[in-house]
């Protein structure tokens, strides 16, 4: 059985991660509490303008966004996926909501892996749910 991995790249940001080594534990104590198995977990840090370009040609959408996760398990109940997240958008985002850039990006983080672990956010019982589940995990983080 393969090691479980979370990494973090950037593309054209400078954006370093804090506290990396705690925020890769808490991402994998997650994902198993959910019963899943994480194999590889990739954080793309990148500006709006890189983050809208793959919104437009993966997706369709003309808009910007914060997060967009990409689903690349092969396996039911395993963990396989990049996450691509716009410092901008976390820095104005922290702003707006009154979070620290880093509490931002991890409640974003948390936000792409319960997308992997199959939590849905359209519609309003759904959204509810996710916003719960990352309060629940954003709340351990916190205690750790």
């Amino acid at each position: 059985m393969s090691k479980a991995s979370v990494n973090f790249f950037t593309e054209d940001t400078n954006y370093t991660v804090k506290k990396k080594t705690i925020i890769k534990n808490w991402l994998k104590s997650a994902v198993e509490a959910e019963g899943y198995q994480l194999k590889e977990l990739n954080f793309i840090l990148c500006s709006d303008e890189y983050l809208l370009r793959i919104n437009q040609d993966y997706l369709n959408h003309d808009t910007y966004t914060d997060v967009i996760t990409f689903d690349n398990s092969e396996e039911l109940k395993t963990i396989v996926g990049d996450i691509f997240i716009s410092i901008e958008r976390i820095k104005e985002n922290a702003a707006t909501f009154k979070h620290t850039v880093e509490q931002e990006l991890c409640r974003v983080m948390i936000h792409g892996a319960l997308h992997l672990l199959g939590y849905k956010d359209k519609g309003k019982a759904a959204k509810t749910k996710m916003t719960d589940r990352e309060d629940h995990y954003l709340a351990l983080l916190a205690n750790s």
